[in-house]
């Protein structure tokens, strides 16, 4: 494994105070099979289809470090539904000797609920630094999707950071998912580690990294080219006129 600073080396799952394991979330895939599972020390993927458990998973290792359930920074405190499961509670980490400097939990799924609270400590606090000048110096709101995603990438990840990214592709073109792969290689190079769940093949691209993809069976080690979402978008772009036949085939 490639050298870099594993703020966060693994997570295991501690099933002896789990009461019911075919609860809610212990019955999801990403979580019926998990028993410890290891972080690479620059950048770790978790894809699979919908429903197998990924942002839950990404939720609780969240929320177990220290982040809000529902985004940002450390110090985010806010809560607009309290959706978050109990699995955080039964996740031990395992933490690299060195601490971050910096760190960010972006889940897509509550974006706007960030960019909300983000202007509204702002209007409410005249005397401090407004906080969106970490993210550009422009309300997120105030900008189309995928630029107050990316304005988030480029501009509040500053380094030496853990940074747990859900669904970050949610609003990204194709060509800012590669403007991301780039951003992340620069913060790389500045000490940093990400853990990501993603559904986009771009994304998952990073050479030095780690890929768990989920199934219903469970999780399993893989190479990009090995992933399903890698070989179906394979298949569509070599084949698309047949696939098409098919799926519209009556």
């Amino acid at each position: 494994m490639q050298s870099g600073p594993g703020y966060l080396r693994s997570v295991e799952l501690r099933r002896d105070g789990i009461s019911d394991p075919e609860s809610y979330p212990f019955m999801l895939p990403a979580v019926r099979s998990l028993e410890r599972l290891s972080f690479h020390p620059k950048v770790t993927y978790i894809v699979g289809e919908n429903g197998t458990g990924k942002s839950t998973l990404m939720e609780a290792i969240a929320v177990a470090w220290g982040f809000n359930p529902e985004g940002g920074t450390i110090n985010f405190n806010f809560s607009t539904t309290e959706s978050h499961s109990e699995l955080h509670r039964h996740l031990r980490l395992a933490r690299g000797i060195h601490k971050p400097r910096d760190g960010f939990f972006f889940r897509a799924e509550s974006y706007y609920n960030l960019a909300s609270e983000i202007d509204r400590m702002d209007s409410e606090d005249s005397t401090s630094p407004p906080i969106i000048s970490s993210y550009g110096g422009k309300s997120l709101h105030q900008q189309s999707h995928g630029e107050s995603f990316f304005a988030t990438f480029q501009h509040r990840f500053g380094g030496r950071g853990l940074y747990i990214l859900d669904e970050p592709e949610a609003a990204l073109s194709p060509l800012r998912q590669l403007s991301m792969l780039s951003r992340m290689h620069d913060l790389v190079g500045k000490h940093s580690q990400f853990i990501i769940a993603t559904h986009s093949p771009i994304l998952m691209a990073y050479p030095e990294s780690i890929i768990y993809e989920l199934n219903q069976d469970g999780m399993r080690e893989a190479e990009l080219e090995e992933t399903s979402h890698f070989t179906l978008m394979k298949q569509f772009v070599n084949h698309k006129k047949a696939m098409l036949e098919e799926l519209f085939a009556e």
